[in-house]
């Protein structure tokens, strides 16, 4: 054996650099280990740089610590799984629940459901699930002094008086439920003339005014419902010196066809007892808190205030049976034949009654009260971009039992946060974007809850919410689904719908599968291309999304099954907002197996997957232009008398024109973007969330400074009813009926140019993102 020295020599002489690395001579085997090494160094290397080094490969773009889905497009089978767990069984369970007790906002038995909601989302596997207290101004009638509409003789004798709550029918006597009234309605006793007004809209005090010699100044007007929004019918007779209003539904709007045997409980017709319910505040939101939500810290206006529009004379529902006591004693002369009802009387105007020295007499006890409302807010994360809210909601509030109104809606999106809760807990799918469920209080006092929520989370709402789905009124009949949305969410829209079966057997048998074919079989509709569609409506301002549209731009729509309109010429379902709206009147009459629920359900469900999965979110910008040109042409047919001199409409043509060449040239772009740069698909999502966000005006629309949305807002003589263009439409009608009116056309001329702004605004943020500037700058 030699020495240590002369081994490590002789070591040392067979050693030599191969490209800068040693090796040892001779021992082959070890050579090619020491090889297949360094190969191996370089290879890793490679694959390292290549994966996690580039920006774009044909595979894909990699980001270290970035799981691959950030580029991966939704699993339709996803969405299919989701909607064949839906199940109709448990929304009926859900509605029997929700519609046990009455429920109005700012009661014990509000609170004790926004709760149970709360402990079913977190049950349900939700991330986070919070409740947000608003302290708001509500109004209720004082229990120890009913309200009651009287008779009164020429003595001041009673010779009838309403009775003090509604019938009761199939069960429905709760010591909970309250009598009938509306709300913010000014407490008071009036004596008076009694004036019959149809609808009580301002064309009917036109025709009075023309064609009679009647005066409503210190008069109680009765009118019935069904045109317009109940707080426009009573701003309207005030506006004209009325004392006091009655409104009563008429069985011509909500028993048409029926006699006394023929309605509820053996039929959804209303019966003579039945009230319609609602409030008569014309502002959205807490009364004392307008623009800023209703917190501790917040400054809240007296309720006399002239910033406050406040009704300033009492009003009170009634049903027909009442009505009837008290038409069949009115003189004067006879009502036009459209202002016939459906009782069996002749409707005459007033203002005195058949008997000499008969007056009318209201006794209104209704008061407004400080309460706390609660939102109950469920958000499940999403895997990629969890900062991208796609929004889902349903008022949780009731006048009594509210079984159809809102308690379907509920009942509905219970079920959806149960199906998406079990997938998500089970790991099988996490939505890309986070999926938010709301549950609003107070909605029927004036969208008290979701406005106070909006006006808190603006800030966060609007840069990050990516669209809101809204379920008011699941169910209000087994006919056809029927929708109001932006333009932004039609395809969407049909898409889901075009995936769910048709809820009638029967109409699938005759080849009516799905629920896009049913409901454009009942609501057909052709687009500016000829293409046949079912119609979906505008977006007024009777539900929840009217604030996150209205104050952030949130792309909004609304989901009901409803009657054949065809067949029904009536304004809306005939119990709404009675004691009437049972689970009972469901489950026997409007859904009995509840497959119209779980078809809404399934709808709602594909549409909040596809906005929260899809890498693209798939929102027609096309489908926004096609609806300007719509909406100009409508404007231009309503009020040319007025436009013609005045406005130029072609301006308006071409700014519309411009938005329609950048709208195609935005779609094109995106049918050719690199889908694997993640950056980009990002940019352009924020290019598609941030468009309904583009029609917002600062100023807000002319006389309504909390409205911003120049394109959309209701109608400011109706708040149910949409109106396109809403603030040029409300100066044109203005100028209509003062043509004269010098500082009236001038805002007319300066919000015209508002518009144009807006549009030509909105085109210019579909631009390529670094080539926004039009090409006529230099």
């Amino acid at each position: 054996m030699g020495s240590p020295t002369d081994s490590a020599a002789s070591m040392r002489n067979n050693m030599s650099l191969i490209d800068g690395t040693k090796v040892v001579k001779g021992g082959g085997k070890a050579k090619y280990i020491v090889c297949a090494v360094v190969a191996l160094t370089f290879l890793i290397v490679g694959i390292v740089v290549g994966r996690y080094g580039l920006c774009a490969t044909p595979d894909g773009v990699y980001l270290l610590g970035v799981p691959d889905t950030i580029n991966k497009d939704g699993d339709p089978d996803i969405g299919q799984r989701l909607m064949d767990s839906i199940s109709n069984t448990e929304i009926e369970d859900n509605l029997r629940l929700l519609s046990k007790r009455p429920h109005v906002a700012g009661t014990p038995a509000d609170l004790e459901q926004s709760l149970m909601l709360k402990e079913f989302w977190e049950n349900a596997g939700f991330d986070d699930v919070k409740l947000t207290p608003y302290k708001v101004l509500l109004s209720y009638p004082d229990p120890k002094v009913p309200n009651v509409v009287r008779l009164l003789d020429e003595s001041g004798g009673v010779v009838y008086e309403s009775p003090l709550k509604e019938a009761d029918l199939a069960g429905e006597s709760d010591p909970d439920a309250l009598p009938p009234y509306n709300a913010y309605s000014p407490p008071g006793n009036v004596k008076a003339d009694l004036v019959y007004l149809n609808y009580g809209r301002v064309e009917d005090y036109q025709w009075l005014q023309s064609n009679t010699g009647i005066n409503v100044k210190g008069k109680i007007v009765i009118a019935r419902y069904g045109k317009i929004y109940r707080g426009s019918l009573v701003k309207n007779a005030e506006d004209r010196g009325a004392v006091g209003v009655i409104i009563f539904s008429d069985p011509a709007d909500y028993a048409s066809g029926s006699d006394d045997r023929d309605v509820y409980p053996d039929s959804w017709w209303l019966p003579p007892s039945g009230a319609q319910r609602g409030t008569i505040y014309r502002g959205v939101g807490d009364p004392l808190t307008p623009g800023y939500p209703a917190i501790d810290t917040a400054y809240r206006y007296k309720v006399n205030e002239t910033t406050i529009p406040m009704p300033a004379i009492p009003a009170h529902p009634i049903g027909y049976g009442i009505a009837g006591k008290l038409l069949r004693e009115l003189g004067g002369e006879e009502a036009p034949p459209a202002w016939q009802g459906g009782m069996n009387l002749t409707y005459r105007l007033g203002p005195r009654f058949e008997k000499r020295g008969w007056k009318m007499e209201m006794r209104i006890s209704t008061r407004n009260v400080m309460r706390t409302t609660y939102n109950v807010i469920g958000i499940i994360k999403g895997a990629v971009e969890p900062d991208r809210y796609v929004m889902v909601g349903n008022h949780r509030d009731a006048w009594v039992f509210g079984a159809i109104d809102p308690s379907s809606g509920t009942a509905v999106m219970m079920e959806m946060s149960r199906v998406v809760g079990n997938l998500v807990k089970s790991g099988v799918w996490r939505p890309r974007r986070s999926l938010m469920f709301c549950s609003w209080g107070a909605e029927e006092y004036s969208l008290i809850g979701s406005t106070e929520f909006v006006e808190e989370f603006r800030k966060t709402l609007h840069e990050r919410a990516v669209a809101y789905i809204n379920i008011d009124v699941a169910v209000q009949a087994n006919f056809s689904l029927s929708t109001s949305g932006a333009p932004l969410m039609y395809k969407v829209l049909y898409d889901a719908a075009k995936k769910v079966p048709n809820p009638d057997i029967d109409e699938r048998k005759r080849g009516i599968l799905t629920v896009y074919d049913k409901w454009l079989l009942n609501t057909p509709w052709k687009d500016d291309y000829g293409d046949p569609n079912p119609l979906i409506m505008g977006l007024g301002s009777g539900s929840d999304y009217a604030s996150l549209l209205q104050q952030t731009g949130v792309t909004s729509v609304d989901l009901s099954h409803t009657f054949n309109k065809t067949k029904y010429s009536i304004p809306l379902y005939p119990l709404y907002h009675s004691i009437y709206e049972t689970f009972y009147i469901v489950k026997k009459i409007v859904d009995p197996n509840f497959e119209a629920h779980r078809a809404v359900a399934r709808v709602a469900l594909e549409l909040a997957r596809s906005l929260a999965d899809s890498l693209i979110l798939p929102l027609g910008v096309m489908d926004y232009a096609m609806a300007l040109g719509r909406y100009k042409a409508t404007l231009h047919l309503d009020y040319s008398s007025v436009m013609d001199g005045v406005l130029d409409i072609d301006q308006l043509t071409e700014v519309i024109l411009n938005f329609t060449m950048e709208a195609k040239a935005f779609e094109q772009r995106v049918q050719t973007m690199n889908r694997n740069d993640p950056l980009a698909v990002r940019a352009v999502n924020d290019q598609l969330m941030m468009l309904e966000r583009a029609f917002l005006d600062s100023e807000g629309l002319p006389d309504r400074t909390l409205k911003k949305h120049i394109i959309f807002a209701e109608s400011s003589t109706n708040s149910y009813h949409g109106s396109s263009f809403p603030g040029l439409v409300d100066l044109l009608f203005k100028l209509k009926t003062q043509p004269n009116s010098r500082e009236t056309l001038e805002r007319v001329k300066r919000h015209y140019s508002v518009i144009l702004f807006t549009i030509q605004s909105a085109a210019s943020t579909l631009r390529d993102v670094t080539s926004f500037i039009p090409k006529h700058f230099t």
